[in-house]
């Protein structure tokens, strides 16, 4: 491209500057309004990652409940409670990984009156074994999980996590090696805790006290009962198959119908994540779909103020064909202005919406648990500005093949 090109360009985009603001306008607002929708998207993507970050992503939990059916020779309404000779045979089923048995003092999510010296909180109490910090990955801030021998003796130890601490500790002081309270019952803390999630989910972990599973079932009389299972499968086990394979053994172990589904309860992490996963992949071709829609708009817009461009240069065309122009030259021409008119615009409007997402991204923080940082990906950014440059060069062909087809005589003829 030489100089006098350019100086032609800038001739023909600025002769009529209103019209060719308001079709730059058009591109520009179509960019801008895809990067805005791509880079909020990927923000709330990141707060609900955040929230589900640090759970196993093929783990069921089971819980008993209350038969449905009447299945050999036992009516409906049956509980179903799980006990410690389960543990045995689900940690034998073929692709599972790992079987953690949970219980909880008082029932799910109920509290209960925790107390370290002259202070008391309502909090959870769970009793555990060492597979669960497997399950729910934990990060330890002071001392250590719980261990096998603390299972073995029975030891009154407790894990606890960063809200109980500040809910029952002075500021500053160490709860390592100090004395928790639960139901009169006295445990030493050996562990703290922070929660690798995000939002309501890491409070609600980390309010949370643990205790050995065996010790909790001794100090708290709960006999063999287990509450629940939290099971891992094996990375190439799917979710879907590890649940129906638990519940075909539970069937059998606890004589309830195979098809009643509401006797033991399950939550199946990998449904939900695929669902997630699903749920943002749609959003994503929506949002796409959206702002190329947008895009393509403001293309539309140029392509037709082009039309009108060629319609008002008749005459200029048809003189540059009387003196020796090929058509390709007029449609080289009308293509360029169509580029550099859609490509300075959606350029601005690539710039402006980054802009804009780092602005929000930096009043949001980081840590913001509801909407997360709005970001845009550079491959994001490239694909949108190819888009761009496909879809000008496709917009500016009509007009182009119009001026091309423009016969010299014509054009002079109708001057």
């Amino acid at each position: 491209m030489d100089l006098d090109t350019l100086r032609e360009l800038g001739h023909t985009l600025t002769q009529n500057r209103l019209r060719t603001a308001l079709t730059a306008a058009g591109v520009f607002w179509g960019m801008f309004m895809l990067l805005l929708m791509l880079g909020f998207g990927d923000g709330l993507q990141v707060a609900v990652a955040s929230k589900m970050r640090g759970g196993t992503t093929n783990a069921v939990y089971t819980w008993g409940q209350r038969t449905t059916r009447p299945y050999a020779g036992y009516q409906p309404g049956r509980s179903i409670r799980y006990d410690a000779s389960d543990l045995g045979p689900l940690r034998e089923m073929a692709g599972v990984s790992i079987v953690s048995p949970r219980s909880q003092l008082g029932g799910y999510r109920d509290g209960n009156v925790v107390s370290h010296g002259t202070k008391a909180a309502n909090l959870q109490v769970m009793g555990d074994d060492p597979a669960y910090l497997e399950v729910q990955p934990m990060t330890l801030t002071q001392g250590r999980w719980i261990n096998p021998l603390d299972l073995e003796e029975r030891r009154k130890v407790a894990v606890i996590g960063q809200q109980v601490v500040e809910e029952l500790y002075e500021p500053g002081e160490n709860a390592l090696g100090s004395s928790v309270s639960v139901n009169g019952v006295h445990f030493t803390v050996v562990g703290v805790f922070e929660a690798r999630s995000a939002g309501d989910r890491a409070d609600r972990e980390e309010s949370t006290v643990h205790l050995p599973f065996t010790t909790f079932q001794h100090a708290f009389n709960q006999g063999t009962r287990i509450g629940w299972f939290a099971i891992v499968g094996e990375p190439d086990k799917d979710g879907e198959e590890l649940e129906a394979d638990i519940r075909a053994l539970l069937a059998r172990r606890h004589r309830f119908h195979p098809d009643d589904r509401i006797a033991i309860g399950a939550w199946n992490s990998a449904r939900q994540f695929r669902r997630i996963q699903n749920l943002f992949a749609g959003i994503r071709a929506f949002v796409w779909f959206v702002g190329t829609a947008t895009l393509l708009s403001g293309v539309v817009g140029v392509s037709n103020i082009l039309l009108i461009t060629v319609r008002e240069r008749t005459t200029e065309i048809g003189l540059r064909r009387a003196i020796g122009a090929r058509p390709s030259d007029v449609v080289g021409l009308i293509l360029l202005e169509a580029f550099v008119l859609a490509g300075v615009a959606g350029y601005a409007g690539l710039v402006a919406g980054v802009a804009t997402l780092e602005l929000v991204g930096w009043l949001v923080g980081e840590s913001n648990a509801v909407l997360g940082k709005p970001q845009v990906d550079l491959g994001v950014a490239v694909t949108a500005l190819a888009i761009l440059a496909v879809a000008s060069l496709l917009g500016g062909l009509l007009p182009a093949q119009r001026a091309a087809s423009i016969e010299p005589v014509e054009a002079l003829r109708a001057e």
